[in-house]
């Protein structure tokens, strides 16, 4: 039997010949016979025939019944749809962070999950009030924060559990939920709420509230968030005043994002 060594080897193997056959169709060669794709990566036939069923069923290329030839189909776009959504949504979302900001007075930050880390993507912060200094490309722990707990709570659920699972709950205030089943419990909140708060749990005297940007196939592909401190807003400012706004603001950018 092979080691699990051999088996993320040939797995990492298959992915690359898989990417490279797709990388072989352009305009001036859009089919190709099995000999043909063969030729062109240099092996026998039978290298890329499992592989050309894997991604004719996943419905990345297309076999012509009668002339054997296969080509690409329309699906292959769907890679490269959400990169190029997330390069242009900082942009976009940087005057809708600014104009958030001015509305509730407060920083307002863009963000998208990486493992069981938020990294910050977009900021508009409030001039010389900031008790965090957010820089493009932070990584918080996410359990402790409004963004982090949003974005980990509209993942799969099978996907939740293999990010969750096995990492320990950190405690950086005494705020801070450390309790796996109750941290559960409050995904599950979030998820129904459709939006996320934190009072305290990463820096004492800090408060934010966040919510999602889903993209055209109505995935949540980021976060927005308004962020808050106890000295500068009163009690009631980021349930009565950023959260419908946030929410307000996120509609409007996942409406750019075709959802």
């Amino acid at each position: 039997m092979a080691s699990n060594a051999e088996k993320e080897r040939y797995n990492a193997n298959s992915l690359v010949r898989g990417l490279e056959i797709l990388k072989l169709f352009n305009e001036d060669r859009s089919t190709m016979s099995l000999a043909e794709i063969a030729k062109e990566l240099d092996v026998s036939r039978t290298v890329p025939y499992r592989l050309l069923y894997t991604l004719q069923t996943l419905g990345y290329l297309h076999q012509d019944e009668h002339t054997k030839r296969y080509n690409l189909t329309p699906k292959v776009l769907e890679l490269g749809f959400s990169y190029l959504n997330s390069l242009k949504l900082p942009e976009i979302a940087q005057p809708y962070l600014e104009q958030l900001r001015d509305t509730t007075g407060a920083s307002c930050h863009l963000s998208i999950l990486d493992g069981y880390e938020v990294v910050y993507i977009g900021s508009a912060p409030v001039r010389g009030v900031s008790a965090i200094n957010v820089n493009i490309g932070l990584r918080l722990p996410a359990h402790a924060t409004a963004n982090g707990k949003l974005l980990l709570a509209t993942q799969p659920y099978e996907k939740l559990k293999q990010t969750v699972y096995g990492t320990s709950l950190k405690p950086y205030t005494d705020k801070t939920q450390t309790d796996l089943a109750g941290f559960f419990e409050e995904l599950e909140t979030i998820r129904k709420n459709g939006y996320a708060i934190s009072i305290g749990e990463f820096h004492q005297g800090i408060q934010s509230v966040a919510a999602p940007i889903f993209d055209r196939s109505g995935h949540v592909i980021a976060a927005i968030n308004v962020v808050a401190t106890d000295i500068t807003f009163h009690s009631e400012f980021i349930e009565k005043i950023a959260l419908p706004k946030v929410i307000e603001t996120a509609k409007v950018l996942s409406g750019y994002m075709g959802y």
